[in-house]
Formats: C-alpha cells, structure tokens, sequence
C-alpha cells in the first residue's frame, strides 16, 4: 500500500521520471538527467510501472554497495574544479580533506544581481519570462532559460512557441543533442531552456571573437 501511494501521489511523470521505450527512467533530481541502469528499490520502481501499464520488471539485488564520496577517496590523488565549490568549503573538507581554493577570474565580473520579482501564479511568471525574452532578444542578447523540471521546461516551451520565439530545449529527453544545443546558446539572439543537466563540461561557442594578446596586456 506504501509503494502504491507513493508511486501514484509522490512520483510525477516528466518530473521525477519519464517514459523512453516503454520503460520507466528515472530523471535525477538535481541535475535532470536520465539514468536508465536505476532503478528505485524495495518494490517500488515495478509500482510506478505498474501506474504507468508498461511492463513489470524484475526487481534486482544488489551485492555490494559504495557511495561516490566513498569511492573517490580511493583514489590516490583527488582534485577538482566547480562553480560551486566556494560555499560548501567545509563540507568537502570533512569529505575528501581537501581544501578549496578560490581563482578569480580573468576580467572584472559584470553579471548583475536582479531584485526578485514576485508574481501571484506560475502562469504569470511565465508570461513575464516570454515579455522578457522578446526584450532581450531584439536586443541581439543570447538567453538561457533554466527549469527544474521536465515538465516545466517542456510548458515554457509552449508558452515561447505560441509567442512565435525560436528557442531550443535541453532536458532528460534531448540529451543526445547535449553538447550540440549548449555550444550555439551563445549565438546572438539564441534562447535555449535547459534543466540542471545543461552544459556540463561543453564549451559555449560566442559570436565575439577570441581576445588578442594585445587585449590581454
């Protein structure tokens, strides 16, 4: 009765899951991408496919279990490099033992911090995001767009098709045109909406040219 509720109430369909091939795939939280050799335990993967009527499959034991902060520290020599890393400090210290060193950047930051803008229903905020994304594009800005869901990503989708803007989607159901999709969201005038997964590791091709030495001097 527990799995059943869960699957039927807790688990939402493009949102912490989808269907690919008559077979259920879980969308990771965090990141919004697929993981099909998941499967969630205890009976409870075979009760979303069974809410969903694609066909039931064996549940599978596990002989052995690791988790990734275990795993990495197996390794001999560890390090790495994210955007992310300055404000959770301490809990990889106490993880990896490792310390973290911030590298400032090569030109003067000149990203602005917007106030909050507070809306009274999900569909007025999307009708805002369109108006400012006809702004920003006749301007010749490129704009990315991030959802934290599939299926929020696929109705703003809707909302900029019906506005007659051109835009690209990344979420769990295009990820095979991953690095294709990010590497144009430079492009003068581009809109791209993309979930967490977006860009992890592409480069972002930009309509300006690459700096000179002597604009580095």
């Amino acid at each position: 009765i527990e799995r059943a509720c869960q699957s039927h109430y807790r688990y939402v369909r493009d949102q912490h899951y989808m269907i690919h091939d008559n077979k259920i795939v879980i969308v990771d939280e965090y990141t919004g991408r697929p993981m099909p050799d998941r499967h969630w335990p205890d009976g409870l993967h075979q009760a979303v496919e069974a809410k969903e009527q694609v066909p039931i499959t064996l549940a599978s034991d596990h002989a052995a279990k690791v988790t990734f902060q275990s795993y990495f520290r197996l390794y001999k020599k560890l390090a790495g490099m994210t955007g992310t890393a300055a404000q959770n400090w301490i809990e990889i210290r106490r993880v990896y033992k490792l310390w973290v060193v911030c590298i400032p950047t090569n030109r003067p930051v000149i990203r602005q911090h917007l106030p909050d803008r507070v809306f009274p229903t999900e569909e007025a905020k999307f009708d805002a995001v369109v108006d400012e994304v006809q702004r920003m594009q006749l301007a010749g800005r490129p704009v990315l767009i991030g959802t934290r869901s599939v299926e929020k990503s696929e109705k703003l989708s809707e909302k900029l098709t019906g506005a007659g803007i051109r835009h690209q989607v990344l979420n769990a159901k295009q990820n095979e045109q991953e690095a294709e999709i990010v590497s144009q969201a430079g492009q003068p005038g581009a809109v791209t909406i993309a979930t967490n997964m977006a860009g992890r590791g592409t480069d972002i091709r930009s309509a300006r040219p690459w700096p000179t030495p002597a604009d580095c001097t």
